[in-house]
């Protein structure tokens, strides 16, 4: 047994400078340490460069450094480390063969883990393997407690109508997410049985399982799920699994302001956790309907408004409807051109700021199908009045050039 002590283990790890992997001061904080294990992360990804063998090592040292500093416990024990090795409180650091100091003198990490394994109370092999969280085989101490679990995270779709999005709405959604099974509450055994502590994994709840390169981590049991026990005769309803569905209603808040198409994320509103974890996620994908006259421009409204030719030829002042609010006065100057924008300020969707976008009212010429004999006098009149004023003089001489 004692061979496997120390499967995994770096006795190296203390002589490594994670702070400089990480390109931080050994006094930053934990938010530059995020931040610089972040940024390292995206450039070094094995997704973002595939087949780029140097980055994708890179990687692995950063996961690496960011596992250790980036856990406040981790950080301190390894900083103690760090001191007592340069300090030569080891005896001169980490000697041969996976032995602290030199010449015989110093202290085996072997010999230190096998104790721990024994049930050894404290000494530096506890701190060693608290340092790492227990992921490299050994004792077994404190695994009876299955580890606190998120719940499932959780999609859904809404479709509001289009004044709800640029006003915002509380809206009821009707969620399944997965639960403790009813019949055996969670066990995964049939009720009246009795349990037995989990042989493959001997009542831990994980195994230790090998990443290749030395590595190792430890996996929820695939025997007994974690539950660290098992029963010989299965739940009928579940199978084994100790989870069952569950269906329920919330009330969900969506912002004013929201696009079509866009994704909220509502915390804790999804599946429950397991063994005190806490609750998962929910994210509501949300689809916003048309409308019949308005339309929308990122923050912006959009409105297109029907004038007639004079009104644009002669100016003209005209009333237009706001969503969900008083009718606004447009002043068209005389001259303008079809197709104008006229920007009014504050009637348009709530942006994330909470202040408001604008309303862009588009002028649009309608040409009447018919014309009663008074208008068709006056538009000829018109026509006979520009004859000398062509519209397309130089059309075809520019169309040449």
């Amino acid at each position: 047994m004692a061979g496997n002590d120390n499967d995994g283990m770096r006795p190296d790890w203390a002589q490594k400078d994670f702070y400089a992997v990480l390109g931080v001061k050994k006094d930053a904080s934990a938010d530059d340490i995020k931040k610089a294990y972040r940024r390292l992360a995206r450039e070094n990804h094995p997704d973002s460069n595939p087949g780029d063998t140097a980055k994708h090592d890179r990687f692995k040292q950063i996961a690496e450094a960011y596992d250790v500093v980036g856990d406040p416990e981790k950080r301190k024990k390894y900083d103690e480390l760090r001191r007592m090795v340069a300090s030569g409180g080891f005896g001169g650091g980490f000697g041969g063969g996976g032995g602290f100091g030199s010449g015989g003198q110093g202290i085996n990490l072997e010999d230190l883990l096998r104790d721990r394994a024994g049930g050894g109370g404290g000494g530096f092999g506890d701190m060693f393997g608290d340092l790492f969280g227990g992921g490299f085989g050994g004792g077994r101490r404190g695994a009876g407690r299955p580890r606190p679990t998120k719940g499932q995270d959780l999609e859904s779709t809404a479709t509001i109508s289009f004044t709800d999005a640029i006003d915002g709405v509380t809206i009821s959604l009707r969620l399944t997410s997965d639960s403790a099974c009813s019949t055996c509450s969670g066990t995964g055994g049939k009720p009246g049985t009795k349990p037995h502590v989990c042989a493959q994994c001997e009542g831990s709840g994980f195994v230790t399982g090998s990443m290749g390169g030395g590595f190792s981590l430890n996996e929820t049991c695939p025997a007994c799920g974690g539950r660290q026990l098992l029963y010989d005769e299965p739940c009928p309803t579940c199978h084994g699994s100790g989870r069952g569905a569950s269906s329920r209603t919330i009330q969900a808040r969506i912002p004013a302001g929201v696009k079509d198409g866009q994704r909220i994320r509502l915390r804790g509103k999804g599946g429950a956790g397991a063994n005190g974890g806490p609750a998962g996620d929910l994210y509501v994908t949300v689809k916003v309907s048309g409308h019949r006259v308005f339309g929308r421009s990122g923050d912006n409204l959009t409105l297109d408004v029907p004038v007639s030719f004079d009104e644009l030829a002669l100016g003209a002042e005209v009333k237009i409807p706001t969503l969900g609010g008083s009718p606004v006065t447009l002043r068209i100057p005389a001259g303008t051109p079809n197709g104008r924008t006229f920007r009014v300020r504050g009637k348009g969707a709530t942006k994330a700021d909470g202040s408001k976008g604008d309303l862009l009212a588009t002028v649009q010429v309608q040409v009447p199908a018919v014309l009663d004999v008074d208008a068709r006098a006056a538009l000829e009149a018109y026509r006979i009045a520009t004859a000398d004023k062509p519209l397309r003089s130089n059309l075809f001489d520019q169309a040449q050039s």
